[in-house]
Order: C-alpha cells, then structure tokens, then sequence
C-alpha cells in the first residue's frame, strides 16, 4: 500500500511539474508577444513622430533642430504613404548649386518640390548647406563629399520653369542643373518651402531690433522692403538681353501706391547700387532709409531685413522675387523690360516668374528704342 501511495505521489508531482512548465512557456510566449508589440508601436510611432517633424535635420553641423511644423499641417500637404515612399527609397536626388543667394534658393525650393513631386529622398551639397544654413532652418540632409564621388549619377538640365514632363522623372540618382527661378515648381506647397526657409532666432531677433530703432516711439507702421537691382545689370540688360533696369520713375510710382494705400509707410532700400539710390530716391519726406552698405559678397543681413517688411518693391532678379515671397503682402515688380525679339525672353517667361496677383509696372524702354534709331 505505501509503495502504491508512493507512486501516486510520485505521479502527481510529475504533474505539477509539466503543468509548472507548461505555464513557464506560456508566461514566456506572452511575453515575448509583449514586446515584439510593443517594438512595433515604438517603430510606428518613431515614423509618425520623424513625420511630424518634416524630416528633421540631417546636417554636418547642425544635429538637432526644434520643428514647429505640427502633424495635421504636414498631412495637408503630404499623405503618410507619400512620406513612407520616400523614406524607404533607394534614390538620391540633389542639384548642382550655382549661383548667389537668390539662385541657390530657388535652386533648393525647386529640388524640395521636385523630389517630392517624384517620391525621392533630396540631398543638397555642402556648400549650398553652408551658404543657406547661415540664415535659415533648412531640413533637407547633406550629401557627403565622398558619396557625391561613387554615386552612379544622371545629370538632368531643368528649365527655368515648371514642365509637364517633370512630373514623371526616371530615375534614381538625379543630380539636376541650370537656375531654376519660377514660383511654378513649388507655390503649390507654399507652406512648406515657408518653412524650409524660416529664419533662425538671432536673424529674426536683429531684424526686429533695427525695425523698432527706425520707428522709436511710432505705432502701427507698415514697413516696404525695396530692393534695387544694380551691379552687373546696368551693363548685362541693355548689351546682352536688351532690356533695362528700374528707373527712378518706376520707383517714384511703385513709392507713390503705398503712401496713397497706407498711412504711416516706411521704406527701408537695400541696393547693390546705393549711391545711385541716394541720389534717385526722394528721401526728404522723413519715410525712406537706406540699409546696409551694397556689400553683395554678404547679403544675408539685407536679404532679412527685405523678408520681414509687410510689403516689397523689387526690380528684377531672383533676391528681390525671394524677398518678396517670403515676406508676403502686396508686391510691385518691373515687369515688360524687355524688348520683344530680347534673347532673355528665351529663358524668362513673366507669367511664370512673377504671381499672378502681384502688381507690374511695365518698364520706360525708350532708351533702348532711341538706341535702336541711332544705329
């Protein structure tokens, strides 16, 4: 009989056993469960949250950067299998950097808006990051120097405008070229190139500073950025492109609709030509002040000024259509300076160049005309 007790015993605590070890496994199995979940939601969660982001900073310099850019907004402009398919894919796109500040920010917001369009990941150079990064947050990453060199690239020239064909481009490794200048490849996601060039803190904070020393005690102003076109262009328009540059009547008329339209107007005038704007510009009325010192090599601190205006006059070129776009108001701009048969009418379309809602003031070309007669 104890032997048969013994067994019995001996049975059940076999029983306990399996039982005990059954219930490891399946205390085991739910755990594992647990956190193979649980690392999912964090890799979902980390992409919602690098969306939120807009694609937070990958930079040789700069490795964090605070976004202000909240999801819903991103979702406007972007669906999440959009961002997915460029994250995961192979390709990289960047564009040849060419050119001064104007050049190089249209450069960068038409290779933002053309990646995006193509569901590729952009990369810029260095020394567009350099120059660019000295003013704005931008987000798009760095390419370095040694991938640039083993990258099977395919060179792509882009007009100066946006074309049905670049909407479907083929290929993986695009590296782009030319000045591209036309608010048509990227006005559509306007917001976005906003905020690939917001200015950093201290930019905005200096700006600010000079604003309120112009102003002192004086409330309610509208401050309008003008932007004088000189330089080499007093020369290239008539001899190469035949066309001309902003005149001191186009200028007295672009002044005259914002002091009818505001009441208390201040111009700040930026100029790579500021002695022939002293000497141009009616400044006796008290609301005219001339910024900066024509120092093209460093524009930056012009350029700020320019963008955080309420309104803009510029003449031609691609820092006065930037400054204008930024700062947003009411725009008037040359516009007809040209000749009709111009070469510069080959690689310039107005409509394409300037928003349809701002304002032209067609330029004097009697200059060139007179020309014309005498030869």
């Amino acid at each position: 009989m104890s032997s048969f007790l013994s067994c019995h015993a001996a049975l059940c605590s076999g029983k306990q056993l399996c039982f005990l070890i059954l219930l490891l496994l399946s205390t085991f199995s739910l755990l594992i469960m647990y956190m193979f979940g649980r690392m999912l939601y964090r890799e979902e969660n980390d992409k919602l949250t690098l969306f939120q982001q807009n694609f937070s900073k990958h930079s040789v310099d700069v490795t964090t950067i605070e976004m202000t850019t909240n999801l819903t907004n991103c979702l406007t402009n972007e669906d999440y299998m959009s961002f997915k398919a460029i994250r995961s894919s192979k390709g990289i796109w960047t564009i040849i950097p060419s050119g001064r500040l104007g050049n190089l920010m249209g450069q960068y917001a038409t290779l933002f808006a053309l990646a995006r369009l193509n569901r590729k990941q952009a990369y810029i150079f260095p020394s567009m990051a350099n120059s660019l990064s000295q003013t704005f947050k931008l987000t798009l990453p760095t390419i370095h120097q040694e991938a640039e060199a083993k990258i099977p690239w395919q060179n792509y020239h882009i007009a100066d405008w946006m074309d049905e064909r670049y909407k479907n481009i083929l290929g993986d490794h695009i590296k782009f070229s030319g000045y591209p200048c036309s608010w048509t490849f990227y006005h559509h996601i306007r917001e976005e190139i906003l905020h690939e060039f917001s200015f950093h803190e201290f930019v905005t904070k200096e700006v600010n500073l000079y604003l309120r020393k112009i102003t002192a005690q004086r409330q309610n102003v509208t401050y309008v950025g003008v932007h004088v076109r000189r330089g080499d262009y007093v020369r290239v328009m008539p001899q190469v492109w035949k066309g001309v540059i902003a005149d001191r009547n186009y200028l007295e008329k672009a002044m005259a609709y914002f002091r009818n339209k505001y009441k208390d107007v201040i111009f700040i005038v930026t100029s790579n030509g500021l002695d022939w704007c002293r000497k141009n510009i009616d400044a006796s009325k008290g609301d005219v002040y001339f910024s900066g010192d024509g120092n093209e090599s460093k524009p930056q601190r012009d350029f700020a000024i320019l963008a955080h205006c309420n309104h803009t006059i510029m003449t031609i070129g691609t820092f006065g259509f930037w400054a204008a776009y930024l700062a947003g108001g009411e725009v008037i701009y040359l516009t007809n300076f040209t000749l009709p048969g111009s070469p510069f009418l080959k690689v310039f379309k107005y409509e394409a160049a300037f928003l349809p809602e701002w304002i032209g003031i067609a330029a004097d070309l009697s200059p060139l005309l007179n020309q014309s007669l005498n030869f």
